[in-house]
């Protein structure tokens, strides 16, 4: 069976490597139940080719084979990044069912994430989404079913759980994490995430009030960019690269960075497979269209931890890990006496998949996946939850729903314009 094995892979690649259409062969064309040759490389069609998606032409281990958008002059930048000949898709389905495709990059706004991830596992690929995973709880557990269901490999697009410094902290989060885990700051532990402890909240991703109505350009398929969204009318702040600020598309600074900034304490935390259980907001009445500014959101756990969201940078001095025992500060610096050598005494954290390409070739779980990947998301949706409706809210860990709140539910699955669905 193995040689049977070999000589069709070999007879596949003699064939394909002639053939126009293909530059380098797609995994599922090798068959093998997944299994990919070290010496195959992967392809990558990315949806969604604007400056963010044009980033992730970079990624190493893999070739972009095709590309997707709505707006044809984002296509003609992202051909000339490439060098040309990339088959182009205006329908993000088209590409999702490209056979030359291995991987499918989603680099849209979040409120196509759900739907396009979903798709895309559906027909076997292996996805690469950028953050936050998806604009609603509801679309984050269709996401990690249909993952469950087909088996695909799912990777967010941030890193700071496995690699680079964490922003203000200095460090890679796998020293705060070892920290953590030797319990010699005590527990509950309180986490605060403000411009003191290094982390901005990018307060200029808010949206306008009363934006006037503007005529489409001809480049943008304007109804194909809404997709699920409601229907607005056009107006240029609404689109590209100001969408963050309108709440039918994303969430403002906290929709943008959220993910970047809770997920790696959500990690080291240990709270990689529970919600908290109760969000309080600070915050002016928001707007029902233009997402604003606010002032504090608080994450409290069923332990006593929490997650302090300081948007109004109030908590100045403010430890960025406060706990019974000790405290850690912007820059690792702690008042715990005589700390890295006694850190130096415990054992590193576990050990994580953190090379996408290898997870693909062996099938391993990545790093940051659609399962602790959707509990970060969560934490990012729970706030713009309790901002939105300007209340504190009780949500329930195991059921993932909110607690006696009818309105906070109604956040969980948001309708979705027609023909759309997930």
């Amino acid at each position: 069976m193995k040689e049977n094995n070999t000589s069709r892979r070999d007879f596949l690649k003699k064939t394909l490597i002639g053939a126009a259409a293909f530059s380098i062969v797609p995994r599922h064309v090798l068959g093998g139940n997944g299994f990919l040759a070290p010496s195959d490389h992967l392809t990558k069609g990315v949806i969604g080719v604007g400056s963010m998606g044009r980033g992730h032409f970079a990624y190493a281990g893999t070739k972009t084979v095709a590309i997707c958008d709505v707006d044809t002059r984002h296509l003609a930048i992202a051909q000339k990044d490439l060098g040309g000949g990339i088959k182009e898709h205006h329908d993000y389905r088209e590409l999702i069912q490209n056979p030359a495709v291995d991987i499918v990059h989603i680099a849209t706004p979040p409120h196509w994430h759900g739907i396009m991830a979903v798709e895309a596992a559906r027909s076997g690929k292996d996805i690469w989404c950028e953050k936050p995973m998806t604009r609603t709880i509801g679309e984050g557990k269709k996401v990690k079913e249909a993952i469950a269901q087909h088996g695909n490999i799912f990777r967010l697009n941030t890193w700071f759980r496995f690699d680079a410094n964490f922003y203000g902290m200095n460090v890679p989060v796998k020293k705060i994490k070892k920290l953590v885990d030797t319990g010699m700051m005590g527990w509950p532990l309180k986490v605060t995430i403000s411009k003191h402890t290094g982390f901005d909240w990018k307060f200029y991703w808010v949206g306008k009030e009363n934006l006037p109505v503007e005529q489409a350009p001809k480049e943008l398929d304007y109804d194909m960019w809404l997709g699920p969204a409601p229907y607005k009318p056009y107006s240029t702040h609404r689109v590209h690269t100001t969408f963050r600020g309108y709440w039918d598309y994303d969430g403002g600074g906290l929709g943008d960075m959220g993910q970047h900034y809770l997920d790696p304490v959500q990690y080291f935390l240990g709270k990689d497979q529970e919600s908290p259980v109760k969000i309080e907001v600070d915050a002016p009445q928001q707007h029902f269209d233009a997402v604003g500014t606010w002032r504090k959101i608080t994450y409290t756990y069923a332990d006593g931890c929490q997650i302090i969201l300081d948007g109004a940078g109030t908590e100045e001095g403010q430890a960025y890990i406060d706990g019974p025992k000790g405290k850690l500060y912007k820059g690792f610096v702690s008042d715990i006496p005589d700390l890295e050598r006694k850190l130096s005494q415990y054992p590193e954290p576990a050990a994580q998949v953190t090379d996408f390409v290898e997870a693909c070739r062996t099938r391993q779980k990545f790093a940051l996946n659609e399962q602790n990947g959707y509990y970060s998301a969560t934490l990012v949706n729970l706030g713009l939850a309790a901002l939105r409706l300007n209340r504190t809210l009780h949500f329930d860990s195991d059921k993932q729903e909110f607690v006696n709140d009818e309105g906070a539910n109604r956040l969980i699955n948001q309708p979705m314009r027609g023909p759309w669905t997930i």
